[in-house]
């Protein structure tokens, strides 16, 4: 009889216990925090859903002459940045006033609106000021245009092209974010359609400018088509996206130690702060070493939104299901078909785990120098522990830099991502996990440069990983078949493509 009350009082105060913890330790049932999952979806760490194949790349061998043909440099494909006439146009004496931009989306997104709002001014003739850059709201990130990008440079490299003033005139002091914010304003711009034409422009926001001598447009995200643009126009959206917009130097300077660290690590170089210098000593080193840099987007948001099953269990459906219902009230499009569905249709990002079997599958051996460009990924260590099993030599901005160094980078996501944009542009070989503005904007920048770049076939991957049965030489022999003409081969713009992606031929010449 005792025996049972001492076990009904256990029971009792376990139950007291559970429900006090929400209120104890309120950071284990915080699914909904949007940068990085709760601890409680962490203690149900997913297994190794591809254990077979897994094992299989554990134990993998590349000989010298596969690891040669990975590593070896694009041959040149018969194309290059076209190269600008030597006749200089003079600007017009008589601008038609000032066009302002406020830009949302995280950095990449942000550097396409720049690239367009170059092109809107120079179709209007107009003045621009340098854009302003909305907070993140998901990432909270209040910097600047000029804390992530070289405003000097930016102007001067567009100098013959239009005129770009860093701050607006005093006679339009009221022209600002909060002023658009708190009524309807006849200088502000806000029906400019997705993609809109060089026309449109001439036609709705012309008349403005004329009018007062000043034009807000917001929002202004792909406001700016793609195609039917004149060569001039297009041409110049790329000389801002590949030549202006350069860093600030501390970026540069942070990037630049990055890469040195990655290629000569092992050398007896110790990670220090004065970082110019340490760039410049790497100059009188010999035998750099290659590497490749990962994009790995696996945050919340993305798991969310793609409504895709990644492995968690019941805990991390249910809390991604709740992200879904609270942030976008459930309408989410891929909601309506199952994970298998999905992962057919290549709609499915792919884990750290399966990007690993990928690159493990192209050739990469544990030996390889592997650069992880992300920022916090769903799951944390727990869900790239297979990945750093296949790579144990996998780096990232924190084990490459001391506290000091990412002092100035701290908490800023678009500065963050400046120094892994960087880092990926120097890189030997380039790999995103899955489609985005970050993989867009880099590949598109990569093959202006003839660099190689490894894009994913998700449609053939997301079928593969389906099939529990596949053998490890199945597997590679598939993935290195479907991904050998996919590694920074030219691919011609088609309509509605993006320039940013596919600045062929757009910006591209024949050799």
């Amino acid at each position: 009889m005792r025996q049972q009350s001492y076990g009904h009082r256990g029971g009792a105060i376990a139950g007291t216990f559970l429900l006090l913890l929400p209120f104890l330790f309120p950071s284990l049932f915080s699914p909904l925090g949007r940068a990085s999952p709760s601890i409680l979806s962490e203690w149900s760490a997913p297994k190794p859903r591809h254990s077979r194949l897994l094992k299989s790349a554990l134990q993998r061998r590349t000989s010298n002459e596969e690891q040669a043909d990975l590593w070896r440099p694009l041959a040149k494909q018969g194309w290059k940045p076209c190269a600008e006439s030597g006749t200089i146009i003079e600007l017009p004496e008589k601008s038609q006033g000032y066009i302002q931009v406020f830009l949302d989306g995280g950095l990449n997104q942000q550097r396409m609106g720049i690239c367009d709002a170059v092109a809107v001014a120079k179709i209007l003739n107009a003045t621009l000021v340098i854009p302003h850059l909305e907070v993140n709201p998901v990432w909270q990130d209040s910097s600047t245009f000029m804390d992530i990008f070289d405003a000097d440079h930016f102007i001067n490299a567009l100098k013959d092209d239009i005129s770009i003033i860093k701050e607006i005139p005093e006679e339009f002091y009221w022209s600002t974010r909060e002023y658009y914010a708190t009524g309807i304003r006849a200088t502000r711009v806000k029906t400019a359609p997705v993609h809109a034409s060089a026309n449109w422009y001439t036609e709705n926001v012309l008349p403005v400018l004329q009018s007062y001598g000043i034009a807000a447009i917001a929002p202004f995200s792909h406001r700016l088509a793609f195609d039917n643009m004149p060569k001039d126009i297009q041409r110049l959206r790329c000389k801002v996206n590949f030549q202006a917009l350069a860093f600030v130097p501390h970026i540069r300077a942070l990037g630049n130690a990055l890469v040195n660290r990655l290629r000569y690590t092992g050398e007896g170089s110790e990670i220090g702060t004065n970082y110019l210098e340490e760039v410049g000593n790497a100059k009188n080193k010999k035998g750099a070493g290659k590497f490749v840099v990962l994009h790995l987007r696996f945050d919340k948001d993305m798991a969310a939104h793609s409504a895709c099953d990644f492995g968690g269990g019941k805990a991390e459906r249910l809390a991604l299901a709740k992200y879904r219902q609270v942030i976008w009230q459930g309408r989410v499009l891929n909601s309506q078909f199952t994970d298998e569905e999905l992962r057919s249709q290549g709609r499915c990002p792919l884990t750290p785990e399966e990007i690993g079997l990928v690159l493990a599958a192209l050739g990469f051996d544990n030996s390889t120098r592997l650069y992880l460009a992300s920022h916090k990924v769903y799951g944390g260590e727990a869900r790239i522990s297979t990945l750093r099993d296949l790579f144990p030599l996998m780096e990232d901005k924190k084990s490459l830099t001391s506290l000091e160094e990412r002092a100035s980078i701290k908490g800023k996501a678009s500065l963050l991502a400046a120094v892994d944009y960087y880092v990926s542009m120097h890189s030997d070989i380039f790999i995103s996990a899955s489609p985005g503005n970050m993989h867009n904007a880099v590949v598109g920048h990569r093959t202006y440069e003839n660099l190689k770049t490894i894009r994913p076939s998700m449609a053939l991957l997301g079928k593969v990983f389906l099939n529990k049965t596949v053998s490890w030489p199945e597997f590679q022999e598939a993935v290195r078949e479907k991904h050998k003409n996919r590694q920074g081969q030219i691919r011609l713009r088609k309509s509605g493509q993006s320039l940013y992606t596919y600045p062929a031929p757009d910006c591209m010449c024949n050799a």
